[in-house]
C-alpha cells in the first residue's frame, strides 16, 4: 500500500529541493578552500626548500591573458563548426582534469603514483563522465589554478584582477555572451563549471547520455539543476593563496570566509530578488573578497 503525501509534507519537500543547489555550492567551496589550504601548506614548504622566489606580476599580464582567452574562444566558436571541436575540447578538458588531480596529489606523493592517478580518472571521466566525477575534477582543477597563479601574483594584483573580472562578469551576462559561451561549450559535453542537481540520485547522471544541453535546454529539467561557474570558485580559491603567501595563514582565513559569505549572498540575492533566475554571481563574492582583504590590510 503507496503512502499519500500530505500538502505540508509537498511544500517543505519542495523547499528542501529548493535551496538543495545552494547548499551544494556553499559546500564545494568549503571543500575547494579546504583543499587549496591543503596544497598551498605543501607548496609552500616546497618553494622554501628550494629558494623560489615568485616573479613581479603587474596586473596587465594576467588581464592580456583572460580577454585573450576569452575573445579567441568566443571566435573558435563563432566560425568554427561544433562537429570539428567536439573531441579537441573533450581532450583539452580531460588534460586539465589530469594537471589538477597530479597537481593535488604531486606535492605529496610519489610522481608516478600521481601521474598514474591523475591519468586514470581523467580517462574515466573521458568515457564514463559521472556528473559527480565531473564536479569533483572541476574542483582538483581550479584548486590546482588557485595554488599556482596565486603564488605567482601578489594579493593586490589578484584583487584587482577579480575586480576587473567582476565587472566583465555583469557586462556578459547582461547583454548574453557568457549564456551564449555557456551553450555552446555544451554542446561538447564539456562545461567548466559545476553542475548541482537538487536531487541526490541526479549526482550520478551519466553526462554523455543526458548531455549538458539538455540539462540546460529543457525546461523542466532545467528546474532541477544549477550551474555554478568555475571562476566563481576559482578566484577566491586565487586570491586566498596570495594572501597566504604575502601574509599568514590566519589572513587568508579571513579571505576564505568573506569568499563564503560572498557566496552565501549570491544564493540570498537570487532567491529573494531575482525569484531564482540567472545572476552574475562573481561581483558578489568579489566584493565580499574585497571587505575580507581590506580587513587583513588595514586592521
Amino acid at each position: 500500500m503507496s503512502k499519500t503525501t500530505s500538502p505540508e509534507e509537498s511544500i517543505a519537500v519542495r523547499k528542501r529541493l529548493k535551496w538543495a543547489p545552494a547548499l551544494w555550492g556553499i559546500l564545494i567551496l568549503a571543500v575547494a578552500q579546504g583543499f587549496t589550504f591543503y596544497v598551498a601548506f605543501q607548496e609552500r614548504d616546497f618553494v622554501e626548500a628550494n629558494q623560489i622566489t615568485p616573479p613581479e606580476v603587474s596586473l596587465g599580464i594576467p588581464l592580456a591573458y583572460f580577454f585573450g582567452a576569452v575573445a579567441l574562444l568566443g571566435v573558435i566558436l563563432f566560425f568554427v563548426p561544433l562537429s570539428k571541436l567536439k573531441i579537441a575540447f573533450r581532450i583539452m578538458f580531460a588534460l586539465l582534469f589530469s594537471w589538477g588531480v597530479f597537481i593535488v596529489l604531486g606535492l605529496s606523493l610519489p610522481v608516478l603514483p600521481a601521474s598514474l592517478i591523475s591519468i586514470a580518472t581523467s580517462l574515466i571521466w573521458l568515457f564514463k563522465p559521472r556528473l559527480w566525477l565531473h564536479n569533483s575534477l572541476m574542483l582538483f582543477a581550479l584548486v590546482s589554478i588557485g595554488s599556482v597563479f596565486g603564488f605567482l601574483l601578489s594579493p593586490w594584483v589578484a584583487m584587482s584582477f577579480m575586480l576587473v573580472v567582476s565587472i566583465y562578469d555583469i557586462l556578459s551576462v547582461r547583454f548574453g555572451y557568457m549564456l551564449w559561451l555557456v551553450k555552446k561549450l555544451s554542446e561538447f559535453e564539456t562545461l567548466p563549471a559545476f553542475v548541482i542537481p537538487r536531487k541526490i540520485p541526479d549526482w550520478n547522471l551519466n553526462l554523455r547520455e543526458v548531455g549538458f544541453k539538455k540539462l540546460l535546454e529543457d525546461r523542466e529539467v532545467e528546474r532541477e539543476f544549477s550551474i555554478l561557474g568555475g571562476g566563481d570558485i576559482g578566484f577566491p580559491l586565487l586570491l586566498t593563496v596570495s594572501v597566504f603567501f604575502a601574509y599568514e595563514f590566519a589572513s587568508s582565513l579571513i579571505l576564505a570566509a568573506s569568499s563564503l559569505l560572498g557566496l552565501v549572498a549570491v544564493y540570498w540575492i537570487q532567491a529573494v530578488f531575482l525569484k531564482g533566475k540567472p545572476m552574475a554571481a562573481l561581483p558578489p563574492i568579489t566584493f565580499a573578497c574585497l571587505v575580507g582583504f581590506l580587513i587583513v590590510c588595514f586592521v
